[in-house]
């Protein structure tokens, strides 16, 4: 059964959200979460296989299925409370070729950012408005690309502020994300300066490099840390997947940096059982580019990535009584290491749902901004924002 928003109560039964570069709706998983959150009015992803999957698991959310930069106010209904846009990444990326905002893929948010000019001429701007990227865009360009975002937001007479969230404080996968939110009209949740975990020291300087006319806009929101996670990468294991004959496991092996090998030498010294993640990087020594593959046994996954990124497929790796197997990352584990619900339907292909949850945000991570920091905004909860 697809999955479906969950009844809203009265506090946040009448708000609704637009949800731009939508991919498989996992933003919008989030913003519904806990009985309390949005109802999507619209979704839009220009991508094919994502539209699908985002038809599949929403059919009764209208989806535009078109670049951006197609769409117009008029298909926009009424005046959304909240417009969520998850840019593409790929040019911002510490792992890309860092084209910057200029670039086509990422030069998209300015097809978003037209769009909410458009609605703001009609008097139907968000009083909210959330960009969620990598954090590489807040060094992109020398640190242009991310004063060019607060600018366009505070010219347009937004409060603007972010937080850098990891969610891994919530789910067993290591995925450091930016989420740059801005209010018109609300008052949200903030603090006085900048605090840790989620102003962290990079986010703070790039704050201390923005014009003063945005520092002047500028606000510190404020988020509880959630409770100590209790979930590790084994528990959203699936069993019985087959892990890779003996030729295969050695040639993987046979990547592993003298450091790497150590590691899984001393685990395998130990005789007991223990379960880790491992991926393939591209490593630069004596001038010579080397794949490499990295292990982590500290019961994290890492960041979860397209096929086609900066980083190859997830593989698991799984050492018992010294023995050694290697097998790789489900589409299904994906899912859960993004907080998605069993009934979520994923795509056939094994590499298409991989895709899919390799652009996706993490659902609890939204769901945790809407409780803590949208809806007591929009809900005008002067306790919650004290």
């Amino acid at each position: 059964m697809p999955i479906r928003p969950a009844p809203a109560t009265d506090s946040g039964a009448d708000l609704t959200a637009c949800e731009f570069f939508a991919g498989g709706g996992l933003a919008g998983l989030g913003l519904h979460l806990g009985g309390a959150g949005f109802r999507t009015v619209l979704a839009n992803d220009i991508d094919t296989a994502k539209a699908r999957a985002f038809r599949a698991n929403h059919p009764d959310t209208p989806l535009i299925h078109d670049d951006v930069w197609a769409v117009t106010p008029d298909q926009v209904p009424g005046a959304p409370d909240l417009c969520w846009a998850s840019s593409p990444c790929q040019d911002v990326s510490l792992a890309g070729a860092r084209g910057g905002l200029k670039a086509q893929r990422s030069g998209a948010f300015w097809g978003f950012w037209k769009l909410m000019q458009g609605l703001d001429a009609e008097g139907r701007a968000p009083r909210l408005i959330v960009l969620e990227n990598v954090v590489g865009l807040l060094t992109s360009g020398e640190g242009q690309d991310f004063a060019a975002v607060c600018g366009a937001m505070v010219e347009a007479g937004y409060t603007v502020g972010a937080l850098e969230l990891d969610a891994e404080l919530w789910l067993p996968q290591s995925r450091p994300r930016l989420f740059i939110i801005a209010m018109r009209g609300v008052e949200g949740p903030r603090l006085k300066g900048p605090a840790l975990p989620f102003h962290s020291p990079r986010l703070t300087a790039a704050w201390a490099r923005l014009p003063a006319p945005l520092k002047a806009n500028w606000a510190w929101w404020r988020l509880e840390t959630p409770p100590r996670r209790n979930l590790d990468l084994a528990a959203v294991l699936e069993p019985d997947v087959p892990c890779f004959d003996e030729t295969e496991a050695r040639t993987l092996l046979a990547m592993l940096s003298p450091l790497h090998r150590a590691r899984l030498e001393a685990i395998q010294a130990s005789g007991e059982r223990r379960v880790g993640a491992a991926f393939r990087r591209v490593r630069t020594k004596d001038g010579r580019k080397l794949q490499r593959l990295e292990l982590r046994f500290d019961g994290l996954a890492g960041c979860l990535r397209t096929p086609s990124g900066g980083s190859s497929r997830q593989y698991v790796v799984i050492v018992d009584g010294g023995r050694v197997a290697l097998r790789r990352l489900t589409g299904r584990e994906a899912a859960r290491l993004m907080g998605v619900d069993e009934a979520y339907r994923l795509p056939v292909s094994e590499s298409a749902a991989l895709k899919l949850m390799g652009d996706a945000v993490a659902v609890p991570v939204v769901a945790a901004l809407t409780r803590g920091l949208f809806l007591p905004a929009l809900t005008d909860d002067a306790e919650a924002a004290a």
